[in-house]
């Protein structure tokens, strides 16, 4: 099979999850479920912060911003999973493969960012609670989230960049069920040791900064939280910490398991499976998590709820004695 650097034609062919057509079906409506609760719950996040006045505060600002990137997370890799599985084809084009993987780096690096950014919110408001709207004002909230996008842009846009050097067979079978940079990396049948070390490199850089930022904030959390009385706000400040660090453990705990176990099992397959906890299972937790711990939110979305469903008004009707009727 001939080695070619191909823009045009369909090299690549996604092996999916499992090859047994029995399973498809199951993993069919397995998928699409997931799916469809990762953008409903993210969805009525986002319009519980955006309608509520009382959640428009830097945190649940920051909060749906995750949610908007979850929502885009999930939908660079499991629509064309369906649709793949829907029509019995693993076909992906060479421009179609690199821009999936394009949007799910930037997307998968901003929630990184992201709630690196929440870290420091938390931080500033229970450290500095006085200074808390002058510091993160909506200029700067603003601002954290561009440098967010902008950071991951440049950082998807050079491993892509880095990528069409290589070349690869026409017909390369990836045992994943999206394009993955590592996979092809492995795949390549020309030299990849440049791609490898830069992946390597940028991402122990940007997981180090990550971790960096939430271990210090979260030192600094602790540290003022252990000085004060037991108070109705220090439970409301363990609680909204919690979340925080719920979604954090499973985003990092799910992430690194995926890569750690890669280096120990010779099974790539076995390696597509567990990243489903981190790309498609963390997104649609994250709004269960942030919600059921929160009683603002859960306010807010009953708000929401009761004004797109009315309840019908009951009125007295003399006819029946008083009693009453829609």
């Amino acid at each position: 099979m001939t080695a070619k650097n191909l823009t045009g034609e369909s090299p690549f062919l996604l092996l999916g999850l499992s090859d047994d057509p029995q399973l498809q079906p199951l993993l069919f409506g397995l998928f699409l479920s997931m799916y469809l609760i990762t953008g409903l719950g993210n969805m009525l996040i986002i319009l519980a912060v955006t309608s509520d006045p009382h959640l428009h505060t830097p945190m649940y600002f920051f909060l749906s911003i995750l949610s908007f990137v979850d929502i885009c997370f999930t939908s660079t890799t499991i629509p064309k999973m369906l649709v793949n599985i829907q029509t019995q084809r693993k076909d992906i084009s060479y421009p179609e493969c690199l821009t999936q993987m394009y949007f799910f780096m930037m997307f998968g690096g901003m929630e990184n960012f992201l709630l690196t950014v929440m870290a420091y919110d938390h931080f500033v408001a229970i450290c500095h609670p006085l200074n808390y709207p002058v510091i993160m004002n909506p200029h700067l909230c603003g601002l954290l989230v561009l440098a967010s996008w902008l950071v991951m842009f440049c950082v998807a846009m050079l491993h892509i960049l880095l990528l069409v050097r290589l070349t690869f067979p026409v017909g390369t079978e990836i045992p994943h069920f999206f394009c993955e940079l590592v996979q092809l990396l492995e795949v390549a049948s020309s030299d990849a040791l440049v791609n490898t070390i830069c992946l390597y490199v940028v991402t122990a850089l940007v997981c180090a900064f990550s971790a960096s930022g939430i271990l210090f904030s979260y030192r600094q959390i602790l540290s003022s939280l252990m000085k004060l009385p037991n108070t109705a706000s220090n439970h409301k400040a363990f609680s909204t910490c919690g979340s925080h660090l719920c979604v954090v453990a499973l985003f990092y705990g799910t992430g690194f398991g995926v890569y750690l176990s890669s280096a120990v099992s010779l099974s790539p397959r076995y390696r597509a499976v567990a990243s489903v906890m981190y790309s498609v299972v963390t997104p649609m937790l994250n709004p269960f998590i942030y919600s059921l711990r929160n009683q603002d939110v859960m306010g807010a979305l009953g708000r929401l709820l009761r004004r797109a469903v009315p309840c019908p008004k009951w009125i007295p009707d003399p006819k029946l004695n008083g009693h009453y009727k829609p």
